[in-house]
């Protein structure tokens, strides 16, 4: 699978959630973990511009989100966007933990890590409604 799909780093869904927990926990406060994960959605792979299109538009993120799944090897792989930087960091990290993961362990992977992690409730009513949009497009293609 190549670009503009996001290729797992770790081992598994935990082992992802796990990595991003502690490079979280490295910095003292919000606007330091809200710069790092900017960082994340600058490193995302190129996402084709003829993707960004109602088809492949998420409902229900105050900002513009794309996302494309394709199959391969009984694993499925996300590439995706935003329009806005720290979105676009939010879809790398919901990528780094369900991007080339099977349909069973992205079914398993509940979002409630978005939570514990701390992120939704440091983000904007609208954001935190939006990561979870997202989650729930992930997860669903994975059911489809």
């Amino acid at each position: 699978m190549d670009a503009p799909f996001v290729l797992p780093q770790e081992e598994t869904a935990a082992a992802a959630i796990e990595a991003i927990r502690d490079e979280l926990e490295l910095f003292d406060d919000w606007m330091e973990r809200y710069q790092y994960i900017i960082e994340m959605g600058r490193k995302l792979p190129d996402f084709p511009k003829e993707w960004c299109d109602d088809a492949h538009r998420v409902p229900g993120c105050q900002s513009q989100v794309w996302l494309e799944a394709r199959e391969e090897n009984e694993s499925l792989y996300f590439a995706g966007l935003s329009d806005a930087a720290i979105v676009c960091g939010l879809v790398a990290l919901l990528l780094r933990v369900y991007s080339g993961r099977s349909r069973a362990e992205i079914m398993q992977t509940d979002p409630k890590f978005l939570h514990d992690l701390g992120l939704v409730q440091a983000l904007s009513t609208n954001r935190g409604n939006g990561v979870e949009a997202m989650a729930r497009a992930i997860r669903s293609a994975a059911a489809g």
